[in-house]
């Protein structure tokens, strides 16, 4: 049996073990430097982002976090999604398509007037299967960043 539930606290390990496996299939596991009880704090007290559990028979197989933007020219709060992730093992099911479906539906009940995300422009696989979908890539923005050291030189201008 499948299901898709809101995370609650006591979820935080099962949360930062899929970041995890997401960071080793991104190539991305040195940049993994969060924590346990930093993703607690931002997630359920601070409450900066929200996540979704995708679970086969009561296991976790993936999540979805997500937070909430604004756009200026649609005037209206946007929903975005910071990571998806379903296990290798377990793709193929139906399950990231699922995920994607329920945050449409969050972002329809929250009268959000857009729903984006990013993904990394070598994952071929998740970008034809985001274009089945009805999605659309915005190939003329260019994604900027600022990471911490950044964000200290330029606050100190």
């Amino acid at each position: 049996m499948f299901e898709i539930r809101k995370a609650i606290e006591k979820d935080i390990p099962t949360i930062f073990d899929l970041i995890k496996k997401l960071a080793v299939y991104e190539k991305l596991e040195k940049d993994v430097i969060t924590s346990e009880n930093e993703l607690k704090e931002n997630i359920f007290t601070k409450n900066f982002a929200k996540v979704l559990i995708a679970e086969e028979n009561e296991k976790p197989v993936g999540f979805a976090l997500y937070f909430y933007n604004f756009s200026t020219f649609v005037g209206k709060p946007g929903l975005y999604l910071e990571d998806l992730f379903v296990e290798p093992e377990c793709r193929g099911k139906g399950y990231g398509k699922a995920l994607l479906i329920e945050l449409s539906k969050i972002a329809e009940a929250e009268n959000c007037g857009r729903f984006e995300w990013s993904v990394l422009d070598w994952n071929t696989l998740s970008i034809e299967f985001y274009k089945s979908l009805g999605a659309k890539p915005m190939d003329e923005w260019t994604v900027f960043r600022l990471d911490k050291e950044g964000i200290s030189k330029l606050a100190k201008k």
